[in-house]
């Protein structure tokens, strides 16, 4: 089975030079079968996933992250922009209801007002900067502008005439919207939050980008040169960024932080999305991951890591469109990676392999009858002590045969010492990474002994809210959102 190492570790300044640097996640929740609040947590432990983006306020969420000391950031749906922007006393509701009910136990460190507003709700954005200010207004009012940040991420196609990076400028149209929106960032002391995919950029360039450019694969030896200000270019996510940097130089903003809100690159697509695959993923997030903890910057801003999400945490089977918009995720519902990623060699990090942390399950939707027996087999000849299970133990709750199967069979599975087939069951059991363990019943395999992993009292998260992560393929990209050509110079360097 595929396991992979994922890392996340804090480093270098921001460029406001008071916060770290970090590598989070993205959690969309558009999941045929998505896993409980706690299952989530329990895999971002395993992970040791320090920084978690979610597409609402999840009550369920926010309460099993809470004590985690994960730093969360939470988000306004779309819609529900046009009541908060449109009533001071609807965002302080909304602010009482999701963040000060849940704050400091949760560590919810960023509210991301919206999602692509201008692009994807053009006739919401007049309201969107009372947004901004109604809910910054409420922490105020709640003593806790200083620890929570608000902003509201932007689609890269907002910047027109991105390459190369010096000439960018933000779409003038949105100026009405953007000025006064940066100008509040920089008085809050806020981010610049941005969706950046390469991937895009990649495949509706005909061919002009280069695969290992977008993959962050460049060499040194082969970079693009922007002949305004000779700044060299190995990657189409620095410039992007850059790029960003240049378009508020533009409007006479130059202290503001960019945060990269979303980026990543799908696993599979369709027969016509051939660069969808696992292999040019696996390039583009472990490339990604060691360039913002490596503390290589940009080259606009050397030394200076950007903070990025990776979009995204889970396969959204459920999403619409093309294939890859159902395969950004680094794993898939049971927790299992879709690949490993390749984090050798990356400097002074954290590193987390599960190997060592895998389960023995009971499969979904397995027949019950099976079940049973291969349950009263692990409690007999297979020598399992099942007295946890009786009636008024810690793990007799739920009372039903795929929950007493699944501890007897990981326990099974942990006595044998994770040995090749000792997690098969005929058949009705699974490996996962996903520890099952749940209030007082821990897992003989559990790596964490002292928090409850599952805990009843926490509901479910709805697939269906209105807080899901945005669909990716209808992003236009910065790339043809320029009224003119690449300059033939950049690409004649480039290539």
């Amino acid at each position: 089975m595929a396991l992979v190492i994922f890392l996340l570790v804090l480093v270098v300044s921001a460029v406001s030079g008071d916060e770290d640097a970090f590598i989070g996640v993205n959690i969309g929740t558009e999941l045929s079968d998505m896993p409980h609040p706690t299952q989530v947590v329990a895999l971002l432990k395993a992970q040791q996933i320090r920084h978690v983006r979610l597409y609402n306020a999840d009550r369920g969420m926010l309460l099993a992250l809470a004590n985690t000391g994960i730093r969360v950031a939470v988000t306004v749906p779309n819609d529900q922009l046009l009541g908060i922007g449109q009533s001071n006393s609807t965002a302080a509701n909304w602010v009482s209801q999701n963040i000060v009910a849940h704050y400091p136990a949760t560590n919810i460190t960023t509210i991301c007002v919206g999602s692509e507003v201008l692009t994807s709700l053009p006739n919401v954005a007049p309201v969107l900067i009372n947004a901004l200010k109604y809910i910054q207004s409420a922490l105020v009012a709640s003593n806790l502008d200083r620890q929570i940040k608000v902003s509201t991420p932007l689609a890269s196609s907002i910047i027109l005439d991105s390459f190369p990076p010096s000439q960018a400028f933000f779409n003038r149209t949105w100026n009405p919207v953007l000025v006064p929106m940066l100008k509040f960032l920089q008085s809050t002391g806020s981010y610049f939050m941005l969706n950046v995919y390469p991937y895009f950029d990649y495949i509706q360039s005909n061919g002009v980008i280069p695969l290992d450019y977008a993959l962050l694969g460049r060499s040194p030896n082969k970079e693009a040169v922007d002949a305004n200000t000779l700044l060299h270019y190995t990657n189409v996510f620095d410039a992007m960024i850059d790029a960003a940097y240049f378009a508020m130089a533009d409007l006479n903003i130059t202290n503001i932080p960019v945060l990269v809100t979303e980026s990543g690159w799908p696993s599979k697509g369709d027969s016509n999305e051939p660069d969808a695959t696992t292999d040019n993923a696996n390039t583009y997030n472990s490339n990604l991951i060691r360039h913002v903890l490596n503390k290589t910057g940009t080259p606009k801003h050397p030394g200076i890591a950007v903070s990025t999400y990776i979009y995204e945490l889970y396969n959204e089977d459920m999403k619409t469109g093309p294939m890859s918009e159902k395969n950004w995720g680094l794993f898939d519902a049971n927790g299992n990676p879709v690949y490993i990623l390749r984090l050798t060699d990356s400097g002074s990090v954290l590193a987390n392999d599960t190997t060592n942390q895998t389960y023995c399950t009971a499969k979904q939707g397995a027949d019950a009858k099976m079940l049973q027996a291969a349950l009263d087999w692990a409690c007999g000849p297979g020598k399992v002590d099942c007295s946890p299970l009786l009636q008024g133990q810690a793990c007799y709750e739920p009372d039903n045969v795929a929950a007493h199967s699944t501890y007897a069979f990981d326990t099974y599975y942990h006595q044998m010492g994770k040995t090749p087939g000792s997690c098969d069951f005929n058949g009705v059991a699974t490996i996962t990474t996903t520890n099952p363990s749940h209030g007082s019943c821990i897992f003989p395999g559990s790596s964490d002994r002292n928090g409850s992993l599952l805990n009843s009292t926490i509901p479910a998260m709805d697939s269906k809210s209105s807080g899901s992560s945005p669909a990716k393929f209808l992003y236009s990209n910065a790339f043809f959102a320029a009224n003119t050509l690449i300059g033939l110079l950049w690409i004649a360097i480039l290539l």
